[in-house]
């Protein structure tokens, strides 16, 4: 069953086209990643899924048109783990957690019993609990990231947005990040949909590929069928090998001939 569908799909940014004629279903319980050059409307796809930027065409997220639900009822099917998180200063981890429940809040913005529960859990869940009176400012890169998804699934969302998670952290904190999506996806049944930069990531951990270039789909499968190297050289430009591995592909980026000889 699909949990997102579009057919049709259009995101404009200004005068430019982000998304043209996008069709695309990703099933409930899936990881799919988005690739793509820069410019290639990864995150404007999110952003239209999410209601921050205007969509034309079809859209249906868990049967319903998400331009037709109130706040509350959109929080409640997605959540977007942002590329740069804003942190205000002085906010402690904790009460950056607990801004995945405002969209539930009631008038005057007072938590209830189940909210509180609600971010103690995910505090827990993500180890974060030590960290809940600590400024979020003051976090590691690693950290932050931790405290951003505990937000996310604070909305207690079926479908989980991220945009570049680990675009600033070290090959090992970005397997951390990608680990605990992961784990959560299968302990809930969480839908994820990945905007992701590095190819051979997104392949160990989705189940399928969508590669855009400047807007439109050029191709939508498993990863050994995306990540091809006639594909791959045609929509970046780049010289790289693609080397089959049973984690799945790895790419990478190789020298002209001229600088190795």
């Amino acid at each position: 069953m699909s949990l997102l569908e579009c057919r049709g799909l259009g995101v404009r940014r200004g005068p430019v086209e982000a998304i043209r004629d996008l069709d695309l279903a990703v099933s409930a319980g899936s990881w799919v990643a988005v690739v793509g050059p820069n410019g290639a409307g990864k995150t404007s796809l999110l952003h239209g899924v999410t209601g921050l930027v205007p969509v034309t065409g079809h859209l249906r997220l868990d049967g319903a048109d998400p331009r037709r639900l109130s706040r509350r009822q959109l929080a409640g099917r997605v959540a977007l783990m942002a590329q740069q998180p804003v942190v205000p200063p002085g906010m402690t981890v904790r009460e950056l957690v607990a801004l995945g429940r405002t969209p539930f809040l009631r008038q005057f913005g007072t938590e209830t019993k189940h909210d509180r529960a609600v971010v103690d859990r995910e505090l827990a869940r993500l180890q974060l609990a030590p960290l809940a009176g600590r400024a979020a400012d003051r976090l590691s890169g690693g950290e932050l990231q931790r405290a951003m998804l505990a937000r996310a699934l604070c909305q207690e969302p079926r479908l989980l947005l991220l945009d570049e998670p680990t675009s600033a952290l070290d090959i090992g904190h970005q397997q951390t990040v990608l680990d605990l999506v992961d784990a959560q996806r299968r302990e809930r049944g969480l839908t994820v949909l990945a905007a992701m930069h590095d190819l051979t990531l997104a392949a160990q951990y989705a189940d399928r590929m969508v590669l855009l270039d400047r807007g439109r789909l050029v191709h939508d499968g498993d990863p050994r069928a995306v990540l091809r190297l006639s594909l791959l050289s045609d929509t970046y430009g780049a010289r790289v090998e693609v080397l089959d591995r049973p984690s799945g592909p790895a790419v990478v980026p190789v020298r002209p001939a001229s600088a190795t000889g």
